[in-house]
C-alpha cells in the first residue's frame, strides 16, 4: 500500500466481524465533487428526492451549487444517492463517505431513511453557511506535494489541515487572506495548489457555531444499526455513536487516507465511487496499491 497501515481492533458488532473477509467498498463523495451533468442524473434517478429538495429550499439546489454550501450540500447528497441508484443501488460489504458523503453512505447502509438524510443535508448546509457568514471570509486550498512543508506553513499561518486525502494531498481551510499567503509560499516552493469551490472554512473550528443546532437536529432523527460497516471519515473506524460522529464532522479533520487504509486492512479490495465525478477514485489510486478503483456510473454519460 502507499501508506503505513492503521491498526485498530474491530468493534464487537457482528456485522463488522462478518464483513472482514469481503472485498467491495462503496464510496460516497462530499462537497466539491459536483459536475455539470449531475442534475440530469438526479432528475432521472431520484426525481422525488429532487422535488422534495426544491419544495423545502424554494429553489433547485442543483442549479445553485456555486451560491453557497446551503445549496451545494443538499445538491451533492441528492447526486451521490442518484449515482448509487442509477447503478442499481448495489450492495457492498463496506461503505464510507467523505465528510458530507457520510449521510448518503448511512442511507445506503440502511441506517438512515432517504428523507431524513435530505433533512440532515439541508440543515447541515444551512447551518454551515450561516457560520461561514458570521466570521471572516473563509475558504479551502488543496495542496499537492511536500506534506511536511504544507503542515509547517499551515501551522505558521494558523490554518487547519481540513482533509488528509491521500499521500501528498492535504487540504487547508481558514481565512482567505491566510490561504492566499499559504498559496504564495507553497507555489514558490514548487507545490501545486488548487482553490476549492467552497465559500467557507469546512471543516474547521470556524464551524463551531453550527454544532449545537446540528446536534439538536440529529437528536430527532432515527438511526438504525447499519446493515454493513460504515467507516467514519473522521475516526477511520466503523461508526460507533452515529449522532456524535456526524456532529464532530463539522469541526474535525477528514482523515480520508486513514479511512481507506482501514477499509483495506478490513479486507476491501474493490472500491466503487457513486459519483458524481471521480475524485474519490483518484484518491484511492493515490493511497492504495493492488486494488480495483472505479466509478459506479460512466462520468461522460451519467449511465450505469
Amino acid at each position: 500500500m502507499g501508506a503505513p497501515a492503521v491498526n485498530f481492533a474491530p468493534l464487537p458488532d457482528k456485522y463488522w466481524l462478518v464483513a472482514r473477509h469481503a472485498d467491495t467498498a462503496l464510496l460516497f463523495p462530499g462537497q466539491g465533487s459536483q459536475t455539470g451533468e449531475m442534475r440530469a442524473l438526479v432528475e432521472r434517478a431520484c426525481p422525488d428526492l429532487l422535488d422534495q429538495a426544491i419544495d423545502r429550499l424554494g429553489v433547485d439546489p442543483l442549479e445553485r451549487t456555486e451560491d453557497g454550501t446551503a445549496y451545494a450540500q443538499p445538491a451533492m447528497y441528492c447526486a451521490s444517492l442518484a449515482g448509487w441508484k442509477a447503478a442499481g443501488a448495489p450492495a457492498s460489504e463496506f461503505v464510507a463517505g467523505h465528510s458530507l458523503g457520510e449521510i448518503a453512505a448511512l442511507v445506503a447502509a440502511g441506517s438512515l431513511s432517504e428523507d431524513d438524510g435530505l433533512s440532515l443535508a439541508l440543515t447541515r448546509g444551512q447551518l454551515m453557511q450561516e457560520a461561514a457568514e458570521r466570521g471572516p471570509r473563509g475558504g479551502m486550498l488543496a495542496v499537492l506535494g511536500d506534506e511536511r512543508r504544507t503542515r509547517a506553513v499551515a501551522e505558521r499561518l494558523g490554518l487547519t489541515i481540513a482533509n488528509d486525502n491521500a499521500p501528498g494531498q492535504l487540504v487547508l481551510s481558514g481565512a482567505r487572506e491566510d490561504l492566499a499567503a499559504a498559496r504564495a509560499d507553497l507555489k514558490g516552493a514548487g507545490l501545486r495548489t488548487i482553490r476549492l469551490r467552497v465559500q467557507g472554512a469546512f471543516p474547521s473550528p470556524a464551524m463551531e457555531p453550527a454544532v449545537p443546532a446540528f446536534r439538536a437536529a440529529l437528536d430527532v432523527i432515527r438511526f438504525a444499526p447499519p446493515r454493513v460497516p460504515v467507516v467514519s471519515s473522521i475516526t477511520a473506524r466503523p461508526f460507533d455513536d452515529i449522532r456524535r460522529r456526524l456532529g464532530e464532522a463539522l469541526v474535525r479533520p477528514v482523515r480520508w487516507r486513514q479511512a481507506l487504509i482501514a477499509l483495506y486492512d478490513a479486507g476491501a479490495r474493490r472500491f466503487v465511487e457513486t459519483g458524481p465525478g471521480s475524485v474519490l477514485t483518484g484518491l484511492v489510486r493515490r493511497t492504495l496499491e493492488s486494488v480495483d478503483a472505479t466509478t459506479a456510473i460512466e462520468p461522460e454519460t451519467g449511465r450505469a
